[in-house]
């Protein structure tokens, strides 16, 4: 078969060169120059025209056309439901991510026996890492039901897209990406092009043929996804697994999604069974004190539609060096040192001198500013070392001038708290309710040093 015609390209000016350089002639950048493709193999191109013709496209008006929605597959995982929007949807792709070992093939092969056995969905199952003894084992392991699960071992991108023409699976998975590889390239797999071409000609598949796909990717020492960005940029979804490999609680967390609301989680358990869904997430957040310990508060986030209630802890303590330090786990570090220099010019809390180290429990991640008012709470609480009730709950962002500014969502956060048996809320004053809600005292707060009086 004859080879691809190929050239190279420079990602910075886009200067086309006939051999690969070190440096771009033009703009001068350095290992800017990628292998590119000029012209598919006849191969390809047969295997384009003869089965899957994309359907011209035609100038039409917005309001005339549907906007049902697309058909869903649920995947017998209503936490990856979640996640995902409320299902698989057809003819979509979706890139999962996450450290080594964190659960990926797990989660995927979990998924695919439920799809095959409880759904009657074909699924093929390709791997590009691991041998057929491997997943067999995996599988068996996890005491899955397997009948339904077709395999096939290969990273030739052109193999496999032969095998896919022939049995005409509904939901198709990739592990992993980076595995894969096209001849119309001559670059090693794992590559910039060879990432971006077979993740192009995947998408285009699952378009043309109302396939749904799901791609496992590798990730980086820093926890993004390896490979070129314009690979989350092809796909319809992007999902990262995140959690520690010490700790049996995963997050999956969707960072893109064209079918459905962003930030969504689902959150499981891992056992020696493979990935259990964890119904109510706000418990293992939780750390229930016997009794009431200084530096601990709870508040409620908002991770996509949910509300989730989690634990930030304090710790407090004179410093023995020049410069203290500031730690926060589960927080953004910098936000951290501005909120101290708010309670310092506000409330006249010097923390100059002290190590302040903050810690959201169970390795969740919080990235609103909801949580900057439990923060300040927290610290003074472990400064003063004097211990909060145990059914309060705070929530709401701290400006720079000291005022308590409101969150979205307030309602649900506090419907969200009463569920969970709390009967006090340091909250916004914009937050307020209009209406009582039955069981819970509400302290509305415009100041922080209002909010620092409650405690008193």
């Amino acid at each position: 078969m004859a080879k691809a015609k190929v050239q190279y390209q420079c990602t910075e000016c886009g200067t086309t060169l006939h051999k690969w350089a070190g440096q771009c002639g033009d703009c001068l950048a350095w290992n800017t120059v990628i292998e590119v493709v000029v012209e598919a193999t006849s191969q390809i191109k047969s295997f384009r025209n003869r089965d899957h013709i994309a359907v011209p496209a035609e100038v039409c008006f917005l309001d005339s056309i549907d906007t049902e929605v697309s058909f869903r597959l649920a995947t017998g995982m209503a936490e990856l439901d979640r996640a995902v929007g409320g299902g698989l949807a057809t003819g979509s792709v979706t890139l999962i991510g996450g450290d080594p070992g964190i659960g990926k093939s797990t989660l995927l092969i979990q998924m695919l026996s439920a799809l095959g056995n409880e759904g009657g969905v074909k699924t093929l199952y390709v791997s590009g890492e691991e041998s057929a003894q491997q997943i067999s084992l995996r599988g068996h392991r996890l005491g899955l039901a397997l009948d339904k699960i077709k395999l096939l071992t290969e990273n030739n991108l052109e193999r496999i897209l032969s095998v896919v023409s022939v049995e005409r699976p509904e939901v198709i998975v990739i592990d992993s990406i980076q595995t894969v590889y096209t001849e119309m390239l001559q670059s090693a797999p794992g590559s910039v092009a060879q990432v971006r071409e077979s993740a192009a000609q995947l998408v285009r598949y699952a378009k043309q043929t109302n396939t749904t796909v799901l791609l496992a990717g590798h990730v980086t020492k820093d926890g993004a996804l390896a490979g070129p960005r314009v690979l989350e940029h092809m796909v319809d979804t992007v999902l990262y697994f995140e959690g520690d490999t010490s700790s049996r609680y995963r997050v999956i967390r969707s960072v893109k999604n064209r079918y459905g609301a962003v930030n969504e989680i689902g959150v499981f358990a891992m056992t020696d069974k493979g990935l259990k869904e964890v119904s109510n997430p706000s418990a293992i957040f939780l750390s229930r004190h016997e009794e009431p310990v200084s530096g601990s508060v709870i508040m409620v986030t908002k991770e996509g539609t949910r509300p989730l209630l989690v634990e930030v802890q304090s710790l407090v303590d004179t410093s023995p060096l020049g410069n203290p330090r500031r730690v926060s786990v589960g927080l953004e570090q910098n936000r951290l040192s501005m909120l101290l220099a708010v309670l310092h010019r506000h409330a006249e809390i010097n923390t100059a001198d002290q190590d302040v180290f903050i810690n959201v429990v169970g390795g969740i991640r919080i990235t609103e500013t909801a949580a900057d008012l439990a923060i300040l709470l927290a610290v003074i609480s472990s400064l003063k070392n004097m211990p909060l009730p145990q059914d309060l709950i705070v929530f709401g962002e701290v400006g720079l001038a000291g005022e308590i500014r409101p969150v979205q969502n307030g309602l649900e956060r506090l419907n969200e708290a009463v569920k969970h048996g709390y009967k006090k809320a340091i909250i916004p004053k914009s937050n307020q309710p209009k209406q009582n809600i039955k069981g819970m005292e509400i302290i509305p707060v415009s100041r922080l040093s209002d909010a620092i009086s409650q405690l008193q």
